[in-house]
This record gives structure tokens, C-alpha cells and sequence, in this order.
């Protein structure tokens, strides 16, 4: 017997641009194995249409959105509730529908975390961190690593002001500071270095400190993309001991969404290897 298509529990995730996005295949290989019924659906919105797009959505019946680039401080000002970590982020990515208001929550720390600790055995207590960029990305990854008790967090930018606005919202988390990219110190190679910008693929020179690689460092780019990225191949070439792509924080992230609005977690490992993603 068919499924009646008008009770079908709708999700999606909004952005601009969004068309490359992998989370309706995630999403949808997790209701699978979570004997979910649901339809997921890709949105794309420019920023002077988000408010309205976010209202239809809801007013259709919508159930839940995870919001993308560039969106994600924005779609703050349209949130009713919003959650611990949405509010030290500052950023939103994921929107729950229910009884006429809209919850707030940001999963993008917690996502990283998972990938990082559990799925890919990175000891972040004790650890020289290093990010580079100070954007959106950042934001919702600094609390949740401070958490972790590194021994230092230094956010590098482009602009100082940018990075050092950072510092501010969180210094009270713990031992985290800001420089420019050109002035990262390299007196000793950082045990983590995490790339929060898109600079290689925009075409401009990478803003990656060489010396602060050694074969110690752990690379992990929040960027991700079927062939590696600048970042990565930077890493590899530079004698990173590891270097990742973002794959397994984004499918972390879609988990923690999914739980949130259906109340079950599903098992990331399978969904991780039937997308045919290496780490």
C-alpha cells in the first residue's frame, strides 16, 4: 500500500547556494535505517528571501530544517527558542517546527567532536589547536573544543578584528587567542590545525602557516569534496601526519539533526561507508 504523500513528515535543508549539498542522501539513508518516514528536500533561498521561505515552510507544515551557507546567524533573528550551544555559536543550523514556534539548535560542534574523538581518535586534551578563519564555521566549533580542555586555541584570520571578536565571545572557555594568518607562531608545530575557510577553492593564495605543520599535526578541513581539497593536499605535501576532509562532521552534524527532531540516533558508521566516503 502506497504512503499517503500528505503525511509525510517534511525536512530540508536551506541555503544559497545549496544544489551540491549531500544531506538529503544522509538524511534519507538514515531514515532507512531507522524505519523513519520522512521526505527531505534541498531549498535553495537567497538571503533576502530567507524569513519568508522559513514562514512558508512552517505554515506548509514543515517539521524541521537544517540551514546552511550563508544563513546561519541570520536565521537567529526568526528562532523563538534556542538552544545553549546555538546561543554560544551564535549561528543556527538546525530549526524544529512545533506547537506554532520555531527551536534553534547548533549541531556543527558537536558533529566535528564526534568525527574527531570517536570516529577518527584525535586526543584534543592537552593539544595546541590551531583554526584558520574566523567566519561562520568557526563559530559553531570553538565552544565544543574548548570543552575538550585543549592547552591553547589560536584563531587566525585574515583580519585581526574578525578573529579577535572570537576571542571575546569565548575567553571565558579557556585559553584561546588571534593573530593574522601572517603571523601564526611556528616556534613549535601545532598538534591540530583545522581549516575553516575557503580560500583554495575561490582561487586565492591558501593562508596555510607551513612551519606549523610537522609530522605530529593532525590537518582537518571542514571542507570536503570528492578529489581532496587545497587544504588537504597542502597537508599532505607539507608532512601532516593525517589529513581529513569534513565528510565525517557533516554526516555527524545530519545525526545529531536527525535525533533532534525524531528522537532516535542513528548508527553514522554504515552511512559513512555506503556514501563510499574515506576519511
Amino acid at each position: 500500500m502506497a504512503t499517503d504523500t500528505a503525511t509525510i513528515d517534511r525536512y530540508g535543508v536551506m541555503g544559497h547556494p545549496v544544489s551540491h549539498s549531500r544531506s538529503p542522501i544522509i538524511h534519507r539513508l538514515f531514515a532507512a535505517q531507522t524505519a523513519q518516514v520522512l521526505q527531505y528536500e534541498l531549498l535553495q533561498v537567497s538571503p533576502d528571501k530567507l524569513e519568508q521561505a522559513i514562514r512558508q515552510f512552517q505554515r506548509t507544515g514543515g517539521r524541521g530544517l537544517n540551514i546552511t551557507v550563508p544563513h546561519k546567524r541570520e536565521v537567529c533573528r526568526f528562532v523563538d527558542q534556542m538552544s545553549a550551544r546555538a546561543r554560544a555559536a551564535g549561528a543556527t543550523n538546525t530549526l524544529t517546527f512545533q506547537d506554532g514556534e520555531i527551536a534553534g539548535d547548533n549541531t556543527d560542534g558537536i558533529g566535528l567532536l564526534r568525527d574527531l574523538v570517536v570516529n577518527l581518535g584525535v586526543n584534543l586534551e592537552g593539544a595546541d589547536v590551531l583554526i584558520l578563519g574566523a567566519g561562520g564555521a568557526t563559530r559553531g566549533i570553538v565552544s565544543p573544543l574548548l570543552e575538550m580542555q585543549p592547552k591553547s586555541l589560536l584563531i587566525a584570520n585574515r583580519t585581526l578584528d574578525k578573529a579577535q571578536a572570537l576571542v571575546e565571545r569565548f575567553e571565558d572557555l579557556g585559553h584561546v587567542s588571534a593573530c593574522r594568518f601572517n603571523a601564526v607562531p611556528v616556534a613549535e608545530p601545532f598538534d591540530l590545525i583545522i581549516n575553516a575557510t575557503s580560500a583554495g577553492f575561490r582561487g586565492e593564495t591558501p593562508p596555510y602557516p607551513q612551519a606549523a605543520v610537522s609530522k605530529k599535526t593532525f590537518c582537518y578541513d571542514l571542507s570536503y569534496g570528492f578529489k581532496p581539497t587545497p587544504f588537504s593536499v597542502w597537508a599532505r605535501e607539507n608532512g601532516a601526519a593525517r589529513s581529513v576532509m569534513g565528510w565525517g562532521m557533516l554526516v555527524e552534524q545530519a545525526a545529531e539533526s536527525f535525533h533532534i527532531w525524531r528522537g532516535v540516533r542513528p548508527d553514522t558508521a554504515p552511512v559513512l561507508k555506503q556514501i563510499s566516503i574515506t576519511a
